[in-house]
């Protein structure tokens, strides 16, 4: 589980996260990243959010999947710039991934993304 203070939670904040016009978006064919940075949240942790849709699977596959990333991030979460908010989208074959292939697949996806929002990973 990630800390209450790097989670992102609202819907607006989803949205406004993948919506961000200042925002940038790489994808894969299992996992899609998000990434913004606003002035509004300068020097405040980073905040990361999941959208684990239906597609994706079925209740247990879903939420296999979000545990895997969360893990995932939550070993990254230190080398995440502050102020930046990150939502994290898993496609379709992310459900039968395994860990290690979430893994090769979100840790470039995250560095680009972060790169181009201009933040370091």
């Amino acid at each position: 589980m990630l800390p209450a203070p790097n989670r992102l939670r609202a819907r607006s904040d989803f949205t406004s996260a993948v919506r961000s016009s200042g925002g940038f978006r790489v994808g894969s064919p299992l996992l899609v990243v998000h990434a913004t940075s606003t002035d509004s949240r300068a020097g405040q942790p980073p905040r990361v959010g999941f959208v684990v849709s239906r597609a994706v699977g079925g209740a247990v596959v879903r939420n296999r999947t979000k545990r895997r990333l969360r893990a995932l991030v939550a070993e990254r979460l230190e080398s995440l710039p502050l102020g930046m908010d990150v939502v994290i989208r898993a496609n379709p074959p992310a459900g039968a991934a395994t860990y290690g292939e979430l893994q090769e697949a979100l840790n470039p996806l995250l560095e680009k993304a972060i790169g181009r929002a201009g933040g370091r990973a």
